[in-house]
């Protein structure tokens, strides 16, 4: 009986040592590794990249135009070289103004106004290309332009030959019991949007200018500044890369 038992003993134990095994087998081979031993990493996701925008900078507003243009749309100009407005970051925003009464003695006196701001986007992964960016500062200059608190006879035309794209909006506006008479042309050119906003009235019995003659020398102003845009803004080159590109690159 005695020697029984010893059997058996013996026979469990030798039985249990497979099972030992096996279980020490699973256990090395924990961790997530590969079968041969290889770790795996997570898939990199690809950086995000948006086009360059085209346009670096922006020309000096009040040189968009030339001395005979001025001349031409604000007779006796106050300040012939124009105004600069105040901007935190010239190579984003820029703007230039001039006004002058061309006084006719008795035949009366004739008042211009010109004005131009120049608006520049730079593209961004988050809110998309300059020229995105740009198309969407457009469309609601134009919508500002064509919501003229108490504008009469207000009309907006599509202008070809201006950049990208571009409106003319034209009105009437009484201002100081006067009649002045409105052409505001909003173009796009790539990244930059140029507003350019032309009005005037006649003085001491003048007959205030039309609106057509008014929107035909705003539109030739637009298409000159726009000219001025591409011409001194600085250029992405065709080959370059947006920062975004350059540092996924670095990464």
């Amino acid at each position: 009986m005695h020697r029984s038992a010893s059997r058996l003993t013996r026979i469990l134990a030798c039985a249990a040592v497979p099972v030992m095994l096996v279980v020490a087998g699973c256990s090395s081979g924990s961790g997530g590794g590969d079968a041969d031993g290889s770790s795996t990493s997570p898939t990199a996701q690809p950086s995000a990249t948006v086009a360059p925008a085209k346009f670096t900078g922006l020309p000096d507003a009040c040189a968009t135009l030339g001395r005979k243009t001025i001349d031409s749309l604000v007779p006796k100009a106050k300040v012939k070289g124009g105004t600069a407005g105040k901007s935190s970051d010239i190579t984003a925003r820029a703007s230039c103004s001039w006004n002058g009464l061309d006084d006719n003695g008795v035949k009366g006196s004739q008042y211009r106004w010109l004005d131009i701001s120049l608006t520049r986007y730079d593209s961004d992964v988050t809110l998309g290309s300059g020229a995105k960016r740009a198309t969407e500062y457009y469309t609601k200059e134009v919508a500002g332009a064509k919501g003229t608190e108490g504008a009469k006879e207000l009309k907006a035309t599509p202008s070809s030959g201006i950049g990208s794209e571009a409106t003319t909006v034209t009105y009437s506006l009484k201002k100081t019991d006067e009649d002045f008479s409105y052409a505001t042309v909003v173009a796009r050119t790539e990244n930059v949007v140029v507003t350019l906003t032309y009005n005037g009235a006649g003085y001491a019995g003048a007959k205030s200018p039309s609106i057509a003659d008014m929107s035909k020398d705003a539109v030739k102003a637009a298409k000159e500044t726009v000219a001025a845009v591409s011409a001194g803004s600085g250029q992405t080159p065709a080959t370059g890369e947006s920062s975004a590109q350059e540092s996924a690159k670095a990464e």
